[in-house]
Parts: C-alpha cells; structure tokens; sequence
C-alpha cells in the first residue's frame, strides 16, 4: 500500500504498511473521516513521522489517542495548536518542566518545536472520532504502532523513551533497555499526577543529561 509519510519512515514501514490489517485499518478510517468528523485532520495524521525522521529521534514520548475536540488535535501526542488552551495533562507536564529546569510555562501549547528537535511524540492510536475518546482504538493502530516502537528500539542506539502511565508502560514493554533510557513515571493527567509519581519524577533534565553523556545536542522543552 501506498502511504504518504515521510521517506525514511516509509522505508522502514513499507512491509507493515502491506500487511491486510492495514489495508483493514485504512479503510475504516477512510469511512470514518468521509462519514463524520474526526482528529487529527486527515493530513496530520502521520504528523509525528514527519516532523521527525527515523534517523533524527532522540526522545520518545508515548501517548494514547489523540484529542478529540474541536482544533485540539495536530498528530503529535499532548500537543495543541496554537492558541488552544492546555489540556490538564499539557499543564501539567509544563508544570514538571518549570520544577525540573526552571523554565517558564510557555504561551503555545503546540509541541511542534520538540519534535523539530527530535522528540517523536507518538500516540498509540493515530485518529479518533469527534467527541468520542478512544473510539479508534482496537482497529489496528496499535499494532502499528508496536511495529514502531520496535522499529526505534532495534535501529536505534541511545534512545529516551518517556513511559507515562501504564498504558505506555506496557507499550513500552518490547524496548530494548540495554540500549537505551527508559523513564517511567504516572500520567500526567491530574488524578494521576496529583497522586504522586509525575510531578518531581524530573524526566526532562534526566533526558538531557543523558543526551550530553552521548555527545547529543540536549532539548530545549
């Protein structure tokens, strides 16, 4: 099958994108998008493997499926588009990000300039329908997106995968933690932070120090 996505991704996906389950998975959400409205726009769909060639990744963030109200959604896992109000759990990682490196709550919400830097911020369900959390969910994206994860976690050396709650835990359960640095913390939606375990957990500078000690250039969150 052909998909449009950006050339070094394609290249390493090419033998799942032939696989039925994601011809299966194409159609439904081809129908979807036709029948109703769904998030992210069509377009922004692979946004993250865009922003963020195989070969430029150096942290991995993983979420579940994308926001489903109106002009939230941009195919980048907890980000917004310009001049969308945070969601609680975007708050809160900015929140963290102040505690962790001093750095003022930005004006934007959109994550566009971590991926630019190599942060693939990838949700395990890619599309969802208006209004309706999770109901992509069980289609085949999640298969797709273990196909990824492994992809990384095998092609790659000196990687930082972000694990947030246990649904990205047990996502995260094939990386190869030999190789690379494995942060685990709770969500950072408010039950689950406000209970302990992401606030404080100090990812962010955890992520750059190890990016230095690997001679890479470190993120500005």
């Amino acid at each position: 099958m052909e998909v449009n996505i950006e050339p070094s991704w394609k290249a390493a996906l090419q033998d799942e994108f032939d696989k039925p389950y994601f011809s299966i998975l194409t159609s439904y959400v081809r129908k979807e998008y036709q029948s109703g409205v769904c998030y992210p726009p069509a377009k922004l769909i692979f946004n993250a493997f865009n922003l963020c060639p195989l070969s430029k990744v150096k942290v991995v963030l993983i979420g579940q499926d994308p926001y489903h109200e109106p002009g939230q959604a941009q195919g980048l896992c907890f980000s917004v588009n310009d001049g969308v109000p945070f969601p609680p759990s975007l708050q809160n990682i900015f929140k963290e990000i102040n505690t962790d490196l001093g750095k003022p709550v930005p004006r934007s919400g959109s994550l566009v300039r971590w991926a630019q830097q190599g942060v693939f911020l990838l949700n395990a369900t890619l599309s969802v329908r208006a209004g309706q959390a999770g109901s992509h969910q069980g289609k085949g994206w999640e298969e797709f997106t273990d196909r990824v994860i492994k992809e990384l976690s095998d092609r790659r050396s000196g990687l930082v995968f972000m694990l947030w709650g246990s649904y990205a835990k047990r996502k995260g359960l094939m990386i190869d933690r030999k190789k690379h640095l494995v942060l685990e913390a709770a969500h950072p939606s408010p039950l689950s932070a406000n209970r302990g375990g992401f606030f404080g957990c100090r990812h962010f500078s955890q992520a750059n120090k190890w990016l230095a000690d690997h001679g890479e250039p470190t993120i500005d969150w």
